[in-house]
């Protein structure tokens, strides 16, 4: 009797077991999980000219280098952004050295919002959440909240609009101080 009932134990176990990875496959992805999986098909090394607006001679971006990678076993995604010197090709900051000017920004789950934190030169760290346009090519972060003092101005907006598998842009959106936006554009092909 002891052996019957043991062996109907590991049975309705199984059976429950088996429901409950059913339901969980079953259950459709939200507007968050959808954005973070289009956003992690990004991952890669890309290249692209970088404009402002209003334009700035003095912090003309030039030609610039995106790394977006998957790690924390696919939990988060981690975006890194150099400059490149035009007349060579070498970066111009040194990466870990004590001039590098190359923010890094994670995008991550929360719940059943999408994060962006990002680590600013500015010194600070703003959040943003983003949202998914309904045709899933075009994701779009607004400002949250921020930690850090905002006195040389804070990061602000950040769209993602994916073109194909090796062509997307960004659209950041800096606040200067007193308010004043400006806006940082960047064409990128995926290097190969």
């Amino acid at each position: 009797m002891k052996s019957l009932r043991t062996t109907l134990f590991v049975v309705l176990i199984s059976f429950s077991t088996f429901a409950f990875a059913q339901s969980q496959a079953a259950a459709p992805e939200s507007d968050a999980q959808n954005a973070f999986t289009k956003l992690k098909t990004l991952a890669g090394t890309w290249q692209g000219r970088a404009t402002l607006e209003p334009p700035n001679p003095k912090m003309d971006p030039g030609l610039m280098q995106v790394s977006l990678r998957v790690t924390s076993r696919g939990n988060a995604l981690v975006h890194e952004m150099t400059g490149k010197d035009d007349s060579n090709g070498k970066h111009k900051a040194d990466p870990g050295g004590t001039d590098s000017d190359h923010p890094i920004t994670t995008f991550y789950l929360d719940g059943d919002r999408l994060l962006l934190t990002h680590y600013c030169d500015a010194g600070n760290r703003p959040r943003m959440v983003g949202k998914i346009s309904p045709d899933g090519k075009k994701i779009e972060f607004t400002f949250l909240d921020v930690s850090g003092a905002t006195k040389h101005g804070r990061m602000d907006h950040a769209v993602f609009t994916i073109i194909d598998a090796d062509h997307h842009t960004e659209d950041w959106t800096f606040l200067m101080p007193g308010n004043k936006p400006m806006q940082g554009h960047i064409d990128l092909q995926r290097v190969k």
